[in-house]
């Protein structure tokens, strides 16, 4: 069996930032002037920052809204953002085995790593600033043997790194959409995860 590294999502798989991020987002209209529907926002995250600000700014504004939202986030949305159910559960788990937590999170880095800092997350190595596909590249350069994420994006990811995707239905997206994205397993959270874990490291022992 080749060592462990388990990669996660942030966003609604370890963390619930949706409190944190609804206040960046009200605190960025105050700033701008550009009513954002907060509540909206937090409710599909997963996707990169620009996709969400592009649907409130006009284009030519969007790249100066990202920034003054970024501005803006370690002041309103850290503190505000707790640990998913079982996420602290799920990392020592896999430290456990043996193994190695890489958090690879279209969040940009240094904004993740004041959240993994605050809430104590044990991780090993963060990539940040990545989406769908593109976030194989992280997973595969730190050797990740899974995947563990709540977006259908996530699911993309594990594909093309070429490893099974563990979805959470604790996101945007339903168990059925997970499944269809191309889910190993679905978990309703992360409570379940080292149950999970163990079963497939001695099903992967006994092959």
């Amino acid at each position: 069996m080749p060592p462990l590294t388990v990669g996660f999502d942030l966003d609604m798989t370890l963390v619930d930032s949706r409190p944190g991020i609804a206040a960046a987002y009200r605190a960025l209209t105050a700033r701008t002037g550009v009513p954002v529907d907060a509540d909206a926002a937090v409710s599909r995250l997963g996707p990169p920052l620009r996709v969400e600000i592009a649907r409130w700014f006009p284009p030519e504004q969007v790249e100066s809204a990202v920034e003054a939202y970024r501005e803006l986030y370690p002041a309103y949305a850290i503190t505000p953002t707790l640990p998913m159910p079982g996420a602290v559960e799920a990392i020592e788990a896999v430290h456990a085995h043996g193994g190695r937590v890489v958090v690879v999170t279209s969040k940009l880095g240094r904004l993740a790593r004041l959240h993994l800092d605050h809430l104590g997350l044990a991780v090993d190595e963060l990539a940040g600033d990545l989406f769908a596909e593109e976030k194989a590249t992280a997973l595969r350069a730190h050797g990740a043997t899974l995947y563990v994420g709540d977006h259908t994006a996530d699911m993309v990811a594990a594909g093309a790194a070429g490893v099974p995707g563990v979805a959470v239905a604790t996101g945007p997206c339903s168990a059925e959409e997970l499944r269809s994205a191309g889910a190993s397993l679905v978990l309703a959270d992360l409570t379940g995860f080292p149950a999970a874990l163990a079963t497939m490291i001695r099903l992967a022992l006994e092959q």
